[in-house]
């Protein structure tokens, strides 16, 4: 019995690895093919059928690259950094439920965990140390401003994360992820909830660092910043932690508003509900890219100020008010 229980998670966890590391590379050609689409271009189309083999061929180019590392930068961090970033990505997916049971079976890896939600909000905030540490390791003013914007306003937003969880909490009467879907069965908490909704959305594209809020790498003004000195492949998983995280906000954002895999059907036919999901991630992901083709970016102050004088009050304002309601129904 221990020995198929290892084998399921050997499984699920090579299958979520594979979503999220494929997502990644076909996510950058997504947006890319977006964006061309929406600035009247043509966008990738070289490489493969339809320009489907891109993301092999850059994926190609930055594995040869020559990886640099300043003289003076403290070399064991500045190795280290790209992976801490990237591992929140990884491993973030593993309590959500990606559908219902089939042979006895959930289909996430760890979706039957109690305290879900308790574990995206503590893992979501390692994300931070690996910017931090790739700006100070890098020994360049315009990598460490980076870094130190990124912490400040990925601290600052996930206030407003945190609390645009209290939300759908409330209302289902648990942390689990899994109760929180089937409790979307009759109503998406988007219905009850579209500020909460809103608040993540906005907190969310400002703690992966997303265009109009990506201060952290602002070009005019930072050159790349806190990944300026960084090449070749630990480049890459600076971008593959971008992109990453995407996808992630996105599977968590259709599950705690959107009904999750829950939708029509699904209790008659199980394997519909994976399809249901990933339809909901495609859809935020669209919006995600369709935000940066919008937008400019704003300045760094009004970032700030935004997140703390408009976003905290109102997701606090939401929450006394969700609360508030909750105990007059009577639930």
């Amino acid at each position: 019995m221990d020995l198929l229980l290892l084998l399921e998670w050997i499984i699920k966890s090579v299958a979520i690895i594979t979503i999220v590391l494929g997502g990644f590379a076909y996510t950058t050609l997504f947006e890319r093919r977006v964006l061309a689409r929406m600035q009247t271009r043509i966008g990738p189309n070289r490489a493969g059928p339809w320009g489907l083999l891109q993301p092999v061929a850059d994926g190609i180019k930055l594995l040869f690259k020559e990886e640099l590392v300043p003289n003076k930068a403290d070399k064991i961090l500045f190795n280290l950094a790209p992976i801490i970033t990237v591992v929140p990505a990884l491993i973030l997916l593993a309590v959500i439920p990606m559908g219902p049971d089939i042979l006895g079976m959930g289909l996430g890896l760890a979706d039957g965990i109690n305290v879900g939600i308790l574990y995206i909000m503590a893992i979501a905030s390692i994300a931070v140390y690996g910017i931090v540490i790739a700006g100070w390791a890098s020994n360049n003013k315009y990598a460490l401003l980076g870094g130190m914007r990124a912490t400040a306003q990925m601290v600052s937003y996930e206030l407003t994360l945190g609390l645009s969880f209290i939300g759908p909490v409330l209302i289902a009467n648990s942390l689990s992820l899994r109760e929180i879907v089937l409790a979307q069965k009759s109503i998406w908490f988007l219905i009850y909830q579209p500020i909460g909704f809103l608040l993540f959305l906005l907190a969310s594209i400002a703690e992966v660092n997303r265009a109009p809020f990506d201060m952290a790498e602002a070009e005019q003004e930072l050159v790349a910043g806190y990944h300026v000195e960084y090449s070749g492949m630990k480049f890459a998983l600076f971008f593959m932690a971008e992109y990453g995280k995407m996808i992630v906000i996105s599977f968590i954002g259709a599950t705690l508003f959107l009904g999750g895999y829950w939708g029509p059907f699904v209790d008659k036919v199980p394997l519909l509900g994976p399809v249901y999901l990933f339809l909901k991630v495609g859809v935020m992901l669209y919006f995600l890219v369709w935000l940066r083709a919008t937008f400019p970016r704003i300045r760094y102050d009004r970032l700030m100020a935004f997140g703390w004088k408009i976003m905290l009050p109102v997701a606090l304002l939401n929450v006394v008010i969700t609360a508030v309601i909750k105990v007059l129904v009577g639930g």
